[in-house]
């Protein structure tokens, strides 16, 4: 493997990538086989519809509860271990006899399928700080691309062998991908293990109290999610309407276009590795906003419905790019919580903006939902903004060393010190 910087090559940066897409795919696996699931299975729509749910909120409390123990344990353990276990839990799924069994399956896949969470941090600690953007825009990049091409994987498995052969192959695939990383992966301690693990998720929250950047990126990460999600929920809605009047499995290939965005994420990465992130937050903020516009005439217009949909997820990926390289430079001891803490409100955001996203189509169609999309990306400029103004107002503060004994306290908060000192006194 060619080096890249210290103990990371490039040879390790894409099997963390490739990793990282393989754990977040089967997340995603189940949406387009829920009529299959449920014809073999006997169960009702809204039934078989749970498997996506039970996948979701499983990976949700992985990312609560899971991801900080990568600054309390030996992270490459942590790292294997997950991906072994969620190997166990797709042939669970695999072999499900009823739907009660298939749920169990499909929620505890998701649970330690956060492991690609605990993948992310390890690649920023191995990397070069001039190289820290690239990486994690190369790792993301597989993430983003396993998210977005699960769906159409899962449909021509099920083809060849049913809707049960995805989650054999994943799970031949996330075994061998728990033997390559505890090959290939060096040893990484934890810096937190004075932390006890309750102390450890009361950092993760104190964490987000006494960042100031860190709640600024985190929201502009949930909005810029929710705007995502917003479009990519009301996009099947509009697609199988007249004008268009469009198949399932036509919608499914739209989804395709999805593919440009995830292959800029390493492109906003070396912008930001070059020192142009706040460049990169506030034209990729700006063409979220602006890719409304297009979106909106898309509702008669192919042409201008791919131009809004493109230019969509390449703001989308570009600002989250941006926002991991702001947000992992500020504590290198608390990588994994800080992780923790952006990501579950990346997801809460996308979950917001899916469930707006109904109620707004059903009293206000294709314009209403447009204006909805177009709210929250006017939020995250609104939020870089703040986030800038609040920066040059601390940095053109007089009393500098004030401020600096206010940050302490903080730091020991965030690190767990169990003092019985409350921060700030």
């Amino acid at each position: 493997m060619t080096t890249t910087s210290g103990a990371l090559s490039r040879g390790l940066v894409l099997l963390m990538s490739v990793a990282t897409g393989l754990a977040v795919a089967g997340n995603y696996f189940a949406q387009p086989l829920l009529d299959l699931i449920g014809r073999e299975m006997r169960l009702g729509p809204s039934m078989a519809a749970l498997t996506v749910t039970a996948a979701q909120g499983g990976y949700a409390l992985g990312l609560i509860l899971l991801v900080p123990l990568g600054d309390l344990v030996e992270r490459r353990r942590l790292a294997v271990s997950l991906y072994a276990a969620t190997a166990v839990f797709l042939l669970v799924s695999a072999t499900a006899a009823n739907g009660t069994v298939l749920l169990v399956g499909t929620a505890l896949t998701g649970l330690t399928a956060v492991g690609a969470q605990v993948v992310v941090p390890i690649a920023v600690a191995l990397a070069a700080p001039g190289e820290r953007g690239r990486v994690v825009g190369t790792v993301m990049t597989g993430l983003l691309l396993g998210a977005l091409l699960a769906r159409t994987a899962s449909g021509v498995l099920s083809a060849l062998g049913g809707w049960r052969t995805v989650y054999w192959v994943n799970a031949a695939l996330m075994a061998l991908m728990a033997v390559l990383l505890r090959v290939f992966l060096p040893r990484l301690g934890g810096d937190g293990a004075r932390l006890s693990y309750p102390g450890l998720l009361r950092s993760t929250v104190a964490m987000l109290r006494y960042e100031p950047l860190l709640r600024w990126r985190a929201g502009i990460a949930a909005l810029s999610m929710a705007s995502f999600n917003v479009l990519w929920t009301a996009l099947t809605f509009l697609l199988v309407r007249s004008p268009y009047g469009w198949s399932e499995p036509a919608i499914g290939l739209f989804a395709l276009v999805g593919a440009a965005g995830a292959l800029t994420a390493s492109v906003a990465g070396r912008l930001a590795d070059r020192g142009h992130v706040q460049m990169v937050t506030g034209g990729a903020a700006v063409l979220l906003l602006a890719s409304w516009a297009a979106s909106a005439a898309g509702a008669y217009s192919l042409v201008w419905l791919l131009a809004g949909a493109i230019s969509l997820d390449l703001a989308h990926k570009a600002l989250l790019n941006a926002n991991q390289n702001v947000v992992y430079a500020l504590r290198p001891e608390a990588r994994n919580r800080i992780n923790s803490v952006v990501m579950t409100c990346f997801f809460a955001g996308g979950t917001c903006g899916s469930a707006l996203t109904s109620v707004v189509w059903t009293h206000g169609g294709w314009t209403s939902v447009c204006v909805l999309g177009a709210a929250c990306s006017a939020g995250t400029i609104a939020l870089w903004t703040l986030e800038r103004i609040t920066v040059a107002r601390a940095a053109g503060r007089p009393s500098r060393p004030t401020a600096h004994r206010r940050e302490e306290p903080s730091r020991a908060a965030v690190t767990g010190r169990a003092s019985g000192v409350r921060p700030g006194r």
